[in-house]
């Protein structure tokens, strides 16, 4: 009974609250765009959750991002993987190995990724900046691990980004397949890195996952939450 009443109290109060102007700040506020520049929250899978299917908040939220990014035009209906709300990401701050398609949700959660998780990482293990992102590959028309039967893989609509390794400003490369094993800076970096990753992404696979990820972070924008 008292849970009820002050269930109810609190109620009356926010909307008090919200009729006399009040409103949260934009990075606590559930219908707020989504802004890179601030930290994840617990809204923020919530915000990416929004830009599914609505291009001109994606764009919004994209646009509080340093990414440079092109909207491309939806596949047909009828192709074998059709891609919808997809972006071309073309790096930014931090270059890429080659641009990326993305679905909306993966392109502002792999700003939100360099901008809170990969580079505070690069900055506290070697006190200098990542400038590159090496990847694998984003959109490939396949099953999960190429079965010929079986689920559709995230990469099958764009969903998910596979990254191989690092350059980091001095020129030195870190690399998943070479690096992960041991405790040297690099192998403290990479774990550094798939645990920050985890705020951004919905399904970090990593190394330890199992064999077929030896050599690269998976990560996805998929409705399972993942972190391994």
């Amino acid at each position: 009974m008292r849970s009820l009443l002050l269930l109810t109290l609190l109620l009356l109060a926010a909307g008090a609250a919200w009729y006399s102007g009040w409103r949260p700040p934009p990075a606590w506020n559930p219908w707020a765009v989504l802004d890179v520049q601030q930290p994840p929250n617990m809204l923020t899978p919530f915000k990416l959750s929004r830009l599914r299917d609505n291009p001109d908040l994606c764009r919004q939220a994209l646009e509080t991002s340093t990414l440079r990014f092109r909207q491309q035009a939806d596949s047909p209906a009828s192709a074998q993987c059709p891609l919808q709300n997809v972006w071309r990401i073309e790096g930014g701050d931090t270059r890429l190995s080659s641009s990326f398609l993305a679905t909306c949700p993966l392109a502002v959660a792999y700003a939100l990724f360099e901008k809170h998780g990969l580079q505070p990482a690069a900055q506290q293990v070697f006190g200098q900046p990542v400038a590159q992102v090496e990847h694998l590959g984003s959109f490939a028309c396949r099953n999960v691990y190429n079965r010929k039967e079986g689920r559709l893989s995230q990469h099958a609509t764009a969903n998910a980004l596979d990254i191989s390794g690092f350059r980091l400003a001095d020129g030195q490369r870190v690399v998943l397949a070479r690096d992960w094993q041991g405790d040297g800076q690099k192998a403290v970096f990479l774990r550094q890195v798939q645990q920050a990753a985890c705020d951004s992404f919905s399904t970090v696979l990593g190394p330890d996952y199992n064999a077929a990820h030896h050599n690269h972070f998976h990560l996805d924008m998929g409705r399972w939450q993942i972190c391994r």
